[in-house]
């Protein structure tokens, strides 16, 4: 009786270390790394901190990484100097598996409107890296945006049950589009596209259905060969079904010497098919290197 009662208290001892054990690990889990709520949240203080020109404000890991244009700043200097308010438009993409928090979103310099992508590369609920491109709306451009004024068609929707990719799925079918544009025809590289796919570029739809030209198809749009083009993988939404490349197009001649349209581009993607995509764009030197990890 008395060993069987030793016994009991052995096997009820390790149930308990188990679930102690069990405890801390999932504390420890939890404490390594930021949920979806908590990246978005990174945003959001670091879009009010910007436009108080404080990054005091910020829960910054020692010696934060800034890049604005791939080029290396001191955190503080670039836009954070000249924002002075942020505008209504902001898409936020939530890549959990790498801790990376990134957004196209509005800002104002003065009355001119500031195009920004920042992603953010969090460690331990600390910002360790942030990456932006900038881009200022001419005051004389001939077209400027008129699609962010409300959230983009489709790239907030949840992903139909049983349609999610997995992420090295998403990131072939992006990866697709690249090859279009690499190629200079999407019916060449087999870049699929659902029927209500469209693309808004600086706030300007471009190419699907009411787009701002008279070649609106997405498909069958004719775009410029870009042998030149250099990709790397920014961020994956898994849970919104969403992957952000980081793109140089290369020198084509269209936009002067030595030029290249440099991009973060969102796509959104189910089923195996792009169905919307949202890009910022900025126009930088052609030899332009992303400078941060793929985040693959």
């Amino acid at each position: 009786m008395k060993r069987h009662f030793q016994g009991v208290l052995r096997v009820f001892a390790t149930a308990v270390c188990l679930l102690v054990l069990g405890a801390m690990t999932t504390g420890t889990a939890r404490a390594a790394g930021c949920d979806r709520a908590c990246l978005q949240n990174m945003l959001t203080r670091y879009i009010d901190a910007m436009v108080a020109h404080d990054p005091s404000q910020l829960p910054l890991a020692a010696n934060p990484r800034f890049t604005e244009d791939s080029r290396e700043l001191k955190l503080g200097d670039g836009l954070w100097k000249t924002a002075t308010r942020k505008g209504n438009f902001r898409q936020d993409y939530i890549d959990l598996k790498r801790q990376i928090a990134a957004t196209h979103f509005v800002l104002f310099e003065g009355e001119t409107q500031v195009l920004y992508t920042v992603a953010l590369h969090v460690a331990k609920e600390k910002i360790a890296g942030i990456e932006t491109i900038v881009y200022r709306v001419p005051a004389d451009a001939k077209s400027r945006p008129d699609q962010l004024d409300k959230p983009l068609a489709g790239m907030n929707d949840p992903v139909p049950a049983g349609k999610r990719m997995s992420r090295a799925g998403m990131i072939r079918v992006a990866l697709s589009y690249a090859e279009g544009l690499r190629l200079g025809s999407f019916v060449t590289a087999n870049t699929p596209f659902a029927p209500e796919a469209y693309r808004t570029t600086n706030g300007i739809k471009y190419a699907g259905a009411g787009c701002a030209g008279t070649d609106c198809g997405m498909r069958t749009q004719k775009i410029t060969t870009h042998p030149d083009l250099k990709t790397s993988v920014a961020a994956v939404d898994e849970e919104a079904g969403i992957v952000l490349l980081w793109m140089n197009l290369g020198d084509t001649g269209a936009f002067g010497p030595n030029t290249a349209l440099v991009t973060f581009q969102a796509f959104k993607i189910w089923d195996g098919t792009i169905h919307a995509m949202n890009l910022f764009r900025a126009l930088l030197p052609k030899e332009t290197e992303r400078g941060w990890p793929a985040a693959e």
